[in-house]
């Protein structure tokens, strides 16, 4: 793309987004006013730590985000991403533990642990794929039963792996250091000293919003949820982009609990919701905040990130406030942005099942 392309489709999506990146801007803006007036020093809490935790935990979120949103783009409603992102989390772990041996876990171990967990993922999304597109089964409550069967899934796989419900530490993919760039302040350790995946999940964000907006499928993937019999008369087999697009959610939110479980922590933890807690849905939410865009997914993604980890900052540079107040804060920022839900037009024929008449 030329460059006078790539600033008319920015000055585009910035006009058909103006409320949403004035809500982000405007909740940024608030949160430094707020620390201002609790008289702490915002160089303080904004530091390069902090900036490289928002993108490690960001990472999650967004690829669940960009598989939800081409899933829905195509006309058929993920609810059971929080569901694919337990069973993507403990199985990156169980993979890479049992490759070990039991013993040592090493890189190579875990990056196996990753692409067997995807893989898993793939293989239950298939069989979730035919529930809903064949068998024409309520979108909502088989989502919903996935997400069941992850909640019980994670901590009977640890328990029969490990004994409990939670994993051994197994080790967290190593960071990738560009020389030089590295050293630019701020953001030198975010961006040119991190986690591979970090780099791989911008290239999925960058990859996912060319062929959405940009190449054929993309418009096949588009027409299927806003026109899907104009398409079938076009030629283009309606539920085979669907399948194709419901997959493919399933293997990023699989991805995105895998990249959480051995890419941002170190282990699986099942008790609760499972150390997964909610991203899922927040990973729903960021796709409606960024308009079905990969890009607004992302951006939506970092903000909830930063509010999440919010408290470990704060904690960081010593400064006292309750971490119950600041727990609450990643669901606050959820409700704000629920709030602007409504502006989001949904693909017209989500939800709704296609029967071809050839």
């Amino acid at each position: 793309m030329r460059v006078t392309q790539i600033v008319a489709v920015g000055r585009s999506i910035a006009r058909r987004n103006q409320y949403r990146i004035g809500g982000a801007v405007g909740l940024v803006a608030l949160f430094v006013l707020g620390l201002e007036i609790a008289g702490v020093a915002t160089g303080r809490v904004l530091t390069e730590g902090y900036l490289d935790r928002i993108l490690r935990f960001a990472m999650p979120i967004t690829l669940a985000a960009v598989g939800g949103l081409y899933a829905e783009k195509s006309g058929v409603f993920n609810i059971g991403l929080e569901g694919f992102m337990i069973f993507g989390a403990v199985n990156a772990v169980a993979v890479a533990w049992l490759l070990s041996g039991d013993g040592a876990v090493g890189q190579v171990h875990l990056w196996a642990g990753i692409v067997g967990a995807t893989l898993i993922s793939v293989g239950i999304t298939v069989l979730f794929a035919v529930l809903l597109i064949r068998y024409e089964a309520n979108q909502i409550v088989a989502g919903l039963a996935v997400w069941f069967l992850g909640l019980g899934f994670g901590p009977f796989t640890a328990v029969a792996i490990w004994g409990n419900q939670s994993s051994p530490p197994v080790g967290r993919i190593g960071r990738i250091t560009v020389p030089v760039l590295s050293d630019i302040p701020y953001l030198g350790r975010a961006v040119f000293n991190t986690s591979p995946l970090v780099v791989a999940t911008l290239a999925v964000v960058g990859l996912a919003w060319y062929v959405l907006y940009y190449t054929r499928y993309g418009y096949w993937i588009q027409a299927a949820g806003e026109n899907p019999t104009a398409l079938d008369t076009a030629g283009v087999d309606v539920n085979r982009v669907r399948y194709a697009t419901v997959i493919f959610s399933g293997a990023m939110a699989g991805l995105g609990g895998a990249v959480l479980a051995v890419g941002v922590t170190t282990s699986f933890v099942g008790g609760g919701l499972t150390m997964v807690d909610g991203r899922g849905w927040i990973a729903i939410v960021a796709y409606l905040f960024g308009n079905y865009n990969p890009v607004g997914a992302f951006f939506a993604a970092t903000l909830f990130a930063g509010a999440d980890q919010l408290q470990t900052q704060l904690q960081t540079v010593g400064v006292e406030i309750s971490s119950n107040l600041i727990g609450l804060l990643p669901y606050v920022a959820v409700i704000v942005v629920l709030s602007v839900y409504g502006r989001t037009r949904m693909p017209s024929h989500v939800g709704e099942a296609y029967d071809s008449e050839s």
